[in-house]
């Protein structure tokens, strides 16, 4: 099956056509060449950009010399007033010491520990679902939003302060366009839209009643033994720093952006194209009943089938589709020459789906992760969490999370499309117009 995915731009546009196309959805902007070029360039009377899309040169900017490609200030500018100083948006030796702090909080055991609120979010979730339709996108943002606050600060949705911070992130997402005229005019100061402002308060202000609550109770040591507690609790090993109240506010506005949003992206797609595969739905049907018999956390590896539609997933539709980096100074590209501030694209949308590694890459074929093409093209060709030093840290997180959800709503409910989604792209991959699933009752 041949999921969709967005027509490319086929003629040449102006530079301002472009910043139209590219606010209406990131990936329809670009040409269809992408899809086959090893590298392109596009100037601007203003800058350079390079796209690449090699696994050698994307190795060269994520893995070997990440420190000399840092992340562009002009593609993050427009989310500065939700994620402030978060380590989404730094580099350099702020971004290391923030890392060196949150890295431990999403280490193996932690995300076992984390399992139990995952497992009651996910039963909390599938209790809201019910025969006849089932308008997926915001049963998927409403379930990673609850994990989100069960894992961080042992909170429900339900709570009335967890609630209202989710309602804010969902204006600010509403309001605030990823593109801005200052990524493309280097001279032009960030404008952040009012109510997107105002929305980003509203949130950094509900975000940190909760990290005083918590405070409140590490003090006297009553603290329940979340991610918050660990991350508010580690001291960076090189200056034995905790991060501060604001600090904090920072990081945990970047973990509802990442782990939520992304989460929810994964998890729609992953419902659609079980829908439009029996075959494969039935399958991850089966595991699920076995999980869900006496959930254990060592049990999600014993969801093969699961797992390797996971991964397709993250293949057709990576949550962030392309990651954008500056370099330092002059390189050399295939023989070309970079000039330094010029911008660097690493797209996974586009190297999951170049038929150099992939074998028919605009098919749906979960099976494909079993194959020893399908292991080389995921060791060369997949990032749907980046690559390197900056891979994110919460992968792992991710990974049990979508398997514990997808699991429980095929578990009880199977899906049968409805329509093809029509994919846009501006944070992350979503929908034009939402994923509509008919839900029925699963017998037995």
């Amino acid at each position: 099956m041949i999921p969709p995915k967005p027509a490319a731009r086929k003629e040449r546009v102006s530079l301002w056509r472009y910043w139209q196309l590219f606010r209406k959805d990131i990936l329809s902007a670009q040409p269809e060449r992408l899809y086959r070029a090893r590298m392109a360039e596009f100037r601007t009377p203003f800058f350079r950009s390079f796209f690449i899309n090699e696994p050698e040169l994307v190795r060269i900017v994520l893995n070997e010399r990440p420190a000399d490609f840092p992340k562009s200030a002009r593609i993050t500018s427009g989310l500065a007033p939700l994620l402030g100083r978060s380590v989404f948006v730094t580099n350099g030796a702020d971004w290391a010491r923030q890392r060196r702090i949150i890295d431990p909080a999403f280490e193996g055991g932690r995300i076992a520990a984390s399992f139990p609120a995952m497992v009651d979010a996910a039963q909390s979730a599938v209790n809201r679902i019910a025969p006849g339709e089932l308008d997926v996108e915001s049963w998927a943002s409403h379930v990673t939003a609850d994990i989100i606050f069960r894992t961080l600060f042992s909170l429900p949705i339900d709570d009335d302060l967890a609630r209202e911070a989710y309602q804010a992130f969902r204006d600010f997402q509403r309001e605030q366009p990823v593109a801005t005229l200052a990524a493309l005019l280097p001279w032009m100061p960030v404008r952040h839209r009012r109510p997107a402002r105002k929305a980003a308060r509203r949130l950094r202000r509900l975000i940190g009643e909760l990290v005083d609550k918590r405070r409140a109770l590490i003090a006297a040591q009553k603290a329940p033994d979340d991610l918050a507690t660990k991350i508010m609790t580690t001291p960076d090993p090189e200056t034995n720093a905790l991060f501060d109240r604001d600090e904090m506010v920072d990081q945990v506005a970047i973990f509802f952006l990442a782990g939520h949003e992304t989460s929810a992206a994964l998890l729609g797609w992953a419902l659609w194209l079980l829908a439009a595969n029996p075959d494969w739905a039935s399958r991850v049907s089966q595991e699920a009943d076995v999980f869900w018999q006496a959930p254990q956390f060592q049990h999600l590896s014993k969801m093969p089938a699961t797992r390797s539609v996971i991964r397709e997933t993250l293949r057709l539709y990576p949550p962030v589709p392309m990651f954008v980096r500056e370099a330092k100074r002059r390189e050399t590209f295939r023989k070309r020459a970079v000039p330094a501030k010029s911008q660097i694209v690493v797209s996974p949308w586009h190297l999951h789906r170049n038929d150099r590694y992939w074998a028919d890459p605009d098919d749906f074929d979960p099976a494909r992760w079993d194959t020893d093409a399908g292991r080389l093209a995921s060791r060369e060709a997949y990032l749907p969490f980046s690559s390197g030093a900056r891979v994110c840290p919460g992968a792992g997180f991710a990974m049990a999370e979508a398997a514990i959800l997808l699991s429980s709503a095929m578990s009880k409910f199977a899906f049968k499309p409805l329509k093809t989604p029509v994919p846009v792209a501006h944070l992350t991959v979503r929908t034009r117009d939402g994923i509509t699933l008919e839900v029925v009752a699963r017998q037995g």
